[in-house]
């Protein structure tokens, strides 16, 4: 049955919000310059204030998180190189196979036996193994973190973990890149400073399209050296940008929307108990994620788009994500619809 309902409520993403008239005047009076051939002075401006939020030294703007993912695996790792990641983390399972294509490592998960999405450090110490120069062996050189942890429902990892992680792979020799699309709504969540989140990180990816709100870009920070060499990189990979300051003002313009944020997690909250209350199979949601188990997922995000909500499968279950172009009210008229659409 096809439910009359209009506007349809978009939660497959924070990816579908589109840039306010702040961000869009922000965009047409922006400085710009040639970003390849010398330097495009708001893009500049955009890399160290990123630079500056995650506390090292450095940081480059790319048109996406899988870009900058991939770069730093392809700066890290060798042929013959193993790298370890959280079972089901973007870089393993939502990246086409970059890591392993285009970078050349082996990728091998980390079972998450501290929770969803959260390996402990004992674990990781015995993935890694006794260190061995034996050529028949493939080097384990590089660990792969992730905060939020998407397809574990926008869990967040406490900076304690984090560190142990992190201090595990460093004793053991190996570098360690931190995948954080999301990791502003973690430090929302835990009203913590970005920077104490990537502690122990040699780099760091993060997204400015996702729950900011701007329209294309993310950045990957590290040392100064390391992002000249990903500089060339992203040249490699055809993501340098001639007037990139026009998307560099949009990023600029989405960093001031963080404290935002909250009221996507609250609103994630408000969607999991209402879905809850009519006996769906949800948890509380840390951020702005909410994974509901149903029997038959197509046939459910199939209804649901009938009724107007739109949903997306994420590890076997259905998954729905608040942004800021969905309000509260908003937020009741869709468990209004998924009521309907359930009885049906």
């Amino acid at each position: 049955m096809t439910f009359a309902t209009s506007p349809t409520i978009d939660l497959r993403s924070d990816t579908v919000t589109r840039p306010d008239e702040t961000m869009r005047a922000a965009m047409a009076s922006a400085e710009v310059g040639d970003a390849v051939i010398d330097v495009d002075p708001t893009m500049r401006q955009l890399e160290e204030r990123t630079a500056e939020l995650l506390g090292l030294p450095a940081a480059l703007w790319v048109p996406s998180g899988t870009m900058a993912n991939v770069i730093a695996l392809t700066l890290y790792l060798g042929r013959g190189d193993r790298f370890l990641a959280p079972r089901d983390a973007h870089v393993l399972v939502r990246e086409l196979g970059t890591s392993a294509w285009l970078a050349g490592g082996m990728p091998e998960p980390l079972e998450p036996d501290a929770g969803p999405g959260r390996p402990t450090a004992a674990s990781l110490a015995r993935a890694i193994g006794p260190r061995d120069n034996s050529y028949l062996l493939l080097r384990t050189t590089l660990l792969c973190l992730e905060n939020t942890h998407n397809a574990a429902g926008g869990l967040v990892i406490p900076p304690h973990e984090h560190a142990q992680l992190a201090a595990t792979a460093k004793e053991a020799g190996l570098k360690v890149h931190l995948d954080g699309a999301r990791l502003w709504n973690a430090a929302v969540a835990l009203d913590l400073p970005v920077a104490a989140l990537a502690v122990g990180a040699d780099t760091v990816s993060v997204c400015y399209s996702k729950g900011l709100g701007a329209p294309v870009g993310s950045a990957l920070v590290g040392g100064r050296e390391f992002i000249e060499q990903a500089r060339r990189m992203r040249q490699m990979l055809g993501g340098g940008v001639r007037q990139g300051g026009v998307l560099a003002a949009a990023c600029l313009r989405a960093l001031e929307n963080m404290d935002d944020l909250a009221q996507d997690h609250e609103n994630a909250r408000r969607l999991a108990e209402g879905l809850a209350e009519i006996g769906w199979a949800v948890g509380a949601p840390q951020t702005n994620i909410v994974l509901a188990g149903v029997p038959d997922v197509p046939l459910t995000i199939s209804r649901l788009e009938n009724a107007g909500v739109l949903a997306s499968p994420m590890a076997g279950k259905v998954r729905f994500v608040t942004h800021r172009d969905v309000s509260a009210p908003d937020i009741d008229e869709a468990l209004r619809r998924i009521k309907s659409a359930a009885g049906q």
